[in-house]
């Protein structure tokens, strides 16, 4: 069994959040100024690159600075409000890519300075707070898991923009693994 505390030790928050800033640079360059049809055509089952950011945004306002705000302040004595992992639906209407990519950006930057005046160690990340499903986490877990939840994006978007070339690729099919 692995204590709270040894994971904390083994967390490489530096690196966590040089991950964080980026991702708003790699969403820009991947889907600046594409058209709407390649960004927006998405449904609630196959989300497009629209959708996504749209999600990235609610988390970076809801979930992941509110919640280690709770770790912070309250431990396990507050369990987490549940995230709405589909709320960019009505939130996103009537917005272009192309303002979600700088709203993205803008409220990622706010999210890390606020993570910054934290001021992280191995004893708070080793704080622990209650999730409404998974129940305890730690501090380190929240922000590890808020990289991984990134990449899983980036990776979802990427594949989502290779599928729409995936009916011209011809024999090459065959190895281009991200159409399956």
């Amino acid at each position: 069994m692995v204590l709270h505390g040894d994971v904390a030790k083994s967390f490489d928050l530096g690196t966590a959040t040089d991950l964080l800033s980026r991702t708003p640079s790699v969403l820009l360059w991947l889907l600046a100024t594409q058209p709407d049809e390649l960004a927006k055509s998405g449904t609630e089952d196959d989300w497009a690159p629209f959708d996504t950011v749209g999600h990235l945004i609610h988390g970076e306002i809801t979930d992941w600075i509110p919640r280690a705000k709770i770790i912070l302040g309250h431990g396990e004595n507050r369990t987490f409000e549940p995230f709405d992992r589909f709320a960019q639906f009505d939130a996103s209407k009537g917005k272009s890519i192309d303002e979600l990519l700088k709203e993205f950006h803008r409220v990622r930057h706010e999210s890390l300075d606020e993570l910054r005046s934290m001021e992280l160690n191995d004893e708070k990340l080793s704080l622990t707070g209650m999730h409404p499903e998974f129940g305890e986490v730690t501090l380190a877990e929240l922000i590890a898991s808020w990289v991984a939840h990134d990449m899983t994006h980036i990776r979802q978007i990427v594949t989502y923009l290779a599928k729409k070339f995936g009916s011209h690729v011809g024999p090459w099919r065959d190895y281009l693994s991200i159409l399956d």
